[in-house]
């Protein structure tokens, strides 16, 4: 069996592939540059949807200003990654769409700087936005597209985030490869490409490759 990884694995995460018997073939289809940013009008809470723009501001000269803030974050890892560097976790989920859920209906009276990337969905700022919640935006790193052809064919594609998605699909068609996405936004960039679909149980990269191996055992 031979599976595709649109992002290059740790051997931590590729060893259970490898054990079992697959072929893994991995190429990164984005890549991620941390941006210079000025902490100019940041308000009261702060807001990450990834791991890329925590791992930004921690480059920032002004980080202790940061620290005083209380956070509000998408994702098991990029809350364990800001707690492990001094920041206070106020509420996390897995999804962009519950944390401005939970924003708007729990913490609406409270002001924000969401620290983004230049491909970010809307999901969460266009939530702020019609439920009238005061928030700024700040852009501290950039994503680029990747494109690789594939040469050869694969019984098994994984995704970790849209952007992947549609770089791989600049070079690339999708046949009957089964697709192995993170999460729910992920498979969402698959509408009308393809019904073969598995997403993991948890957006993390553990469980994409627990889906795998759970699918072809």
């Amino acid at each position: 069996m031979k599976i595709l990884s649109t992002k290059i694995l740790s051997e931590y995460h590729k060893k259970p592939l490898i054990d079992v018997g697959f072929k893994v073939i991995e190429n990164d289809f984005i890549s991620t540059k941390i941006k210079s940013f000025e902490l100019k009008n940041l308000n009261e809470s702060l807001i990450f949807t990834s791991q890329n723009a925590v791992e930004s501001i921690l480059q920032h000269p002004e980080l202790a200003k940061l620290k005083q803030k209380k956070v509000y974050c998408v994702g098991i890892k990029t809350k364990n990654l800001l707690e492990e560097n001094g920041f206070e976790v106020i509420a996390y989920t897995d999804y962009a769409s519950d944390l401005a859920e939970i924003i708007t209906l729990v913490y609406k009276s409270e002001s924000y700087t969401f620290f983004s990337g230049s491909k970010r969905r809307d999901t969460l700022p266009e939530a702020l936005k019609d439920a009238d919640v005061n928030f700024n935006e700040v852009e501290v790193y950039e994503t680029t597209l990747t494109p690789h052809k594939n040469k050869e064919s694969v019984d098994a594609v994984l995704f970790f985030s849209p952007s992947a998605i549609e770089s791989y699909l600049k070079d690339n068609k999708l046949k009957n490869e089964i697709c192995f996405c993170i999460g729910e936004t992920t498979a969402s960039a698959l509408e009308n490409k393809t019904r073969n679909i598995i997403i993991a149980n948890q957006p993390t990269i553990e469980d994409v490759i627990e889906a795998v191996i759970e699918e072809y055992k």
